[in-house]
């Protein structure tokens, strides 16, 4: 019996899980539903995990995570504590990044940040956005100069919850954020679908999500590749999380059978609407 222990043991030893290299991926230590949050048991779960999680079992290689503070997460990919950042972005932290030689993959999926408000206020003009509500740590692109001239004033919360709170009770004129995020937030866990509503008309930011690392430029490259081969893996999971949801729509953010009801009403409209009579 104990040389066929010594085989099993080999086997195992040699097989490829076992010899499958480990990386830490550093992640945000916060809750950005549909795109990434922790369950009761601090596991990572959201489509990040997802595509991560098919790209290491597509190329053989092992991942683990490690949540952070947000602006622990640089310094650690810095000194090696961690191989790779996600989410990140070549246009985040310029001066944070300084003298770093960071490699990105392509983008992993597109975002939204601007300002939700209530309904009622929705299509007013950025003159009537006196104070607005904000998670700390965010920076409101678009609104630098009515902020440094003081014709808007930054309301900051500890987090999305409480940033939410203070929109919904009118304490403020509107709350900057991701949209899908915040409209998540208050569809699935706030239970109050529409009581916010992101406007177009006011200032907001599109970008990208990507993986970044400072030593592994090599897998940054094998990661680009999974996203090319596998696109159609990557769109499907987009789709169950819904982390895209109708990003170049005027339903931005809404859920989906909001938006079948508001294209039927529309539709409705237009067949009843009575024809022009010519001369």
């Amino acid at each position: 019996m104990k040389p066929v222990r010594l085989c099993l043991l080999s086997a195992v030893l040699l097989s490829p899980s076992a010899l499958a290299q480990t990386y830490v991926v550093g992640v945000e230590d916060l809750s950005f539903a549909p795109h990434y949050s922790f369950d009761a048991d601090g596991q990572y779960r959201g489509f990040a995990r997802e595509v991560l999680d098919a790209f290491a079992a597509d190329s053989g290689v092992s991942l683990s995570y490690r949540a952070l503070p947000v602006d622990q997460l640089l310094p650690a990919l810095q000194r090696g504590e961690i191989d790779f950042k996600y989410p990140d972005s070549p246009q985040w932290a310029g001066a944070q990044k300084a003298g770093m030689r960071l490699h990105y993959s392509q983008a992993v999926v597109d975002y939204v940040d601007g300002v939700l408000v209530a309904p009622q206020r929705q299509g007013q003009p950025l003159e009537n956005i006196h104070r607005l509500a904000m998670v700390q740590g965010w920076t409101p692109r678009g609104y630098e100069q009515p902020i440094d001239s003081g014709k808007i004033r930054l309301s900051y919360s500890e987090d999305l919850r409480q940033m939410i709170r203070q929109a919904l009770k009118q304490e403020t004129d509107g709350a900057y954020f991701n949209v899908v995020v915040a409209t998540h937030y208050l569809d699935n866990i706030r239970a109050r679908p529409g009581a916010l509503v992101f406007d177009s008309g006011l200032p907001h930011t599109r970008g990208s999500f990507h993986l970044s690392s400072l030593r592994h430029r090599q897998l940054i490259a094998r990661f680009d590749r999974f996203l090319a081969e596998r696109a159609a893996q990557v769109a499907a999971l987009k789709a169950s999380h819904r982390v895209e949801a109708n990003l170049d729509s005027e339903y931005m953010g809404v859920e989906q059978w909001k938006v079948d009801f508001l294209e039927r009403q529309k539709d409705k409209a237009g067949a009843q609407a009575p024809a022009s009579s010519s001369l």
